[in-house]
């Protein structure tokens, strides 16, 4: 076990070396890193030259803190719409007329045919509408997202309690990757996106200490749709009223049918009008809404087109020729920061429902800094004790433990930094609780060290059984300890995670120089000095 090859020793080293390297950005300051990473040619991988570190976290920072829910009314609204126009266009393919229409009900639809024999002819292609619910583990779960009932002439689809509970569900995903953009736009560094329960999601952004602005680009919905005003003659089925930002509120009829929607954006951006100067939006349509909005205008040439946003006509431009460029803007007296703002909803895409904001809060810098001299603190006292004592305890022996603590920690912000992830208060604990675990192990290495010697044997075959009979101790103890912070990840969230990650990382790094460093600096010191004791 003390026999180490020149071809091992440079790998244990060179290992040692770089983790170690990695931790080097964290003592530059922002300018020096941003500078390095532009200065690197792009086709030098990023990780040999390490300029990223670690990110300090809500609690250590400041920021803004947000917790919204995921408004389950308006997305069973959103639902019923839905239904109305599948039911609607079924309907229509089938060349069966309802009587009275389609009638909206708060979970559902309901509609009356003439005779029985139309209410058999629809009955299938209604049959189709309603989808089995899967579930990501056990698969099909043999419910369905709509119940279809018929009485006599009568049918009505109702939106399943199980349907709707897998809709939230999907929202609250679909939610979050649509924030996750949203917040990555706003330039900040490492936000926290997570669910939390069934229906609400959970955004930290260290660093931003305007929760203002960060609400106004959680809160909206962002849905963009182009419909054609509502001209006189209009069937009332057709038509829906909604506010007019030019108008001052005003309501105004516009057409249900949907041109272009929102999610046919392939990208938007803030500019300003060359003939006006007002801050304006600009953007540009794939090729399915090039061909959409192109035919739309080129057929309509003299309508005024709505532009709504969240129900709100933000403005109604008259169509003087066809737009076929797949292209246009978007103008409503925007203020700079508004225009801005519009343009980041617009290419994050919209939210699949309303959410509301249950709790807000925001964490001052000063605070901040005040936990970082407080962990800072805590642990230099915890190291400082820890290397009295070992060295108090084992004399040179410990002085070899306490670099290989040290050398650990540093390998430990290495990693952090390379993995980008966010360093939180309960992390800090969880590095200060590495630094224990590390010297146990060395503990456990020494005293089977000094019972091999009190049974008689050399020096060299002491050392050499002390390391190999300690080895599964130390590793079946730290693999429960890593299983315990893995399922702590898993489960816990926010700064439980914060914490599971930094002890997971101290784990594998503590086997590391536990075992390997100190076996290694042991080695040389018996090859150097030949002792016929051991200083234990």
């Amino acid at each position: 076990m003390l026999r180490f090859s020149t071809t091992k020793v440079v790998i244990m080293l060179a290992v040692t070396a770089f983790v170690c390297l990695l931790a080097v950005p964290n003592l530059m300051a922002p300018d020096t890193r941003t500078a390095i990473r532009q200065a690197v040619p792009g086709w030098v991988p990023s990780w040999l030259v390490p300029t990223q570190a670690i990110v300090l976290g809500l609690d250590l920072q400041g920021g803004s803190h947000v917790l919204l829910e995921v408004d389950s009314n308006d997305l069973v609204r959103s639902q019923v719409a839905a239904l109305r126009d599948d039911v609607r266009r079924v309907l229509r393919e089938t060349r069966v007329a309802p009587q009275g229409g389609i009638v909206a009900m708060p979970r559902g639809v309901q509609l009356r045919l003439a005779d029985a024999a139309d209410v058999e002819k629809v009955m299938p292609r209604l049959r189709e509408l309603s989808q089995p619910i899967s579930n990501a583990i056990i698969g099909q779960t043999g419910e369905r997202n709509i119940d279809i009932t018929a009485n006599g002439d009568s049918i009505q689809l109702t939106l399943s309690q199980a349907g709707v509970d897998e809709r939230v569900r999907r929202a609250v995903d679909q939610a979050i990757e649509v924030l996750r953009r949203r917040v990555d736009a706003l330039g900040t560094t490492e936000p926290n996106i997570q669910r939390q329960g069934a229906d609400r999601i959970l955004v930290q952004v260290p660093g931003l200490q305007d929760p203002q602005r960060l609400k106004e680009i959680l809160g909206r919905t962002a849905k963009l749709q182009f419909r054609f005003m509502a001209e006189g003659g209009a069937s009332p089925s057709e038509v829906e009223m909604m506010p007019s930002r030019d108008s001052g509120g005003q309501m105004m009829p516009v057409e249900r049918r949907v041109i272009v929607e929102g999610e046919d954006l392939t990208d938007a951006q803030p500019a300003f009008d060359q003939r006006t100067g007002e801050p304006i939006v600009n953007f540009r349509f794939n090729v399915r809404g090039a061909q959409r909005f192109g035919q739309a205008t080129s057929e309509n040439v003299g309508r005024p087109l709505a532009i709504v946003l969240d129900n709100e006509i933000i403005s109604a431009p008259r169509i003087l020729q066809p737009i076929t460029g797949g292209s246009g803007q978007i103008s409503g007296n925007f203020t700079v920061e508004q225009a801005n703002n519009l343009a980041i909803l617009l290419r994050a895409g919209a939210l699949p429902a309303k959410l509301t904001i249950v709790e807000e809060r925001t964490v001052g810098p000063g605070l901040g800094q005040d936990s970082i001299e407080a962990g800072r603190l805590a642990a230099i006292v915890g190291t400082i004790l820890v290397a009295i004592y070992m060295i108090a305890c084992y004399g040179l022996f410990g002085v070899m433990a306490n670099i290989a603590v040290l050398i650990n920690v540093i390998m430990i912000l290495g990693l952090l930094s390379a993995l980008g992830a966010t360093l939180t208060l309960p992390g800090i604990a969880g590095i200060v609780l590495t630094v224990g675990m590390a010297v146990d192990a060395n503990v456990l290495i020494y005293e089977r060290i000094r019972e091999e010697r009190r049974m008689g044997r050399s020096v060299i075959s002491a050392l050499d059984a002390g390391f190999s009979r300690a080895l599964s101790t130390i590793v079946d103890s730290n693999i429960t300890t890593l299983i315990a912070a893995v399922v702590l990840f898993l489960l816990g969230s926010g700064p439980v995670r914060g914490f599971a990650v930094t002890l997971s990382v101290g784990i594998v790094t503590t086997v590391f120089t536990a075992f390997t460093l100190t076996r290694l600096m042991v080695a040389l010191w018996f090859r150097t000095l030949r002792p016929t004791t051991i200083p234990l």
